[in-house]
């Protein structure tokens, strides 16, 4: 982490506190050091700031290709060292992605990922698409899955006085199973809820959607 980084933690964290009444349960699972993906439901664009502020090293963040052309957004998602995504890019666009993503995780970072690819409307955990498992196997690197629960009732203006509760909860690393040859479709699509039904364990049972085991 940055001198630079390290200033924005300390200073802006106040004003997050003030903010909202927020709090992050299972920070010990953090492994301290070495290379890891941090996965998360995502219904709001705070998620990404709880997301850092609940984790004592630096998280890289995917972020939408078109965010980087806004002026302001822009350059502070530079700053925090965003990676573009574009959605339908050519797949030299995408390799050179995986390329930036293969380097975080060779220098030991952290990389920040919403499986789920978007926000979700309703704060449900929707279906994930299969990016972040694929790249956790075939990198050999922990995944650690996250629950955010309350931001999704942060909505209008009416959130600058109201101090609305938000729960970072934390769950612990986990490696999906290594795999011999072709990454099959199904076997993408195994690897992927095996993931977000870890995400949904963190989460109360009205927020986990897609994921919500039957009663009984």
């Amino acid at each position: 982490m940055t001198f630079s980084q390290k200033f924005i933690l300390t200073t802006c964290r106040p004003l997050l506190n003030m903010l909202f009444s927020w709090k992050t349960q299972g920070r010990e699972n953090i492994p301290a050091t070495g290379p890891l993906i941090v996965v998360s439901n995502h219904v709001h664009v705070l998620d990404p700031i709880f997301l850092q502020f609940s984790c004592p090293r630096w998280i890289i963040f995917l972020a939408k290709e078109e965010l980087f052309r806004s002026r302001v957004l822009g350059f502070w998602i530079r700053w925090a060292r965003c990676l573009p995504v574009r959605r339908a890019g050519h797949i030299s666009e995408k390799q050179k992605m995986l390329d930036m993503v293969r380097g975080v995780l060779e220098e030991g970072g952290v990389l920040g990922m919403f499986p789920e690819g978007r926000r979700s409307r309703d704060g449900k955990l929707s279906k994930g698409k299969p990016g972040p498992a694929v790249i956790a196997l075939k990198a050999g690197v922990s995944l650690l899955p996250v629950g955010i629960i309350g931001t999704d009732k942060v909505r209008g203006i009416s959130w600058l006085w109201k101090r609305h509760r938000v729960v970072i909860n934390i769950g612990k690393p986990f490696k999906l199973a290594p795999m011999d040859g072709r990454l099959s479709k199904s076997r993408m699509q195994s690897l992927t809820t095996q993931l977000m039904e870890q995400i949904a364990a963190l989460l109360p049972p009205e927020y986990r959607g897609d994921y919500a085991k039957p009663e009984g």
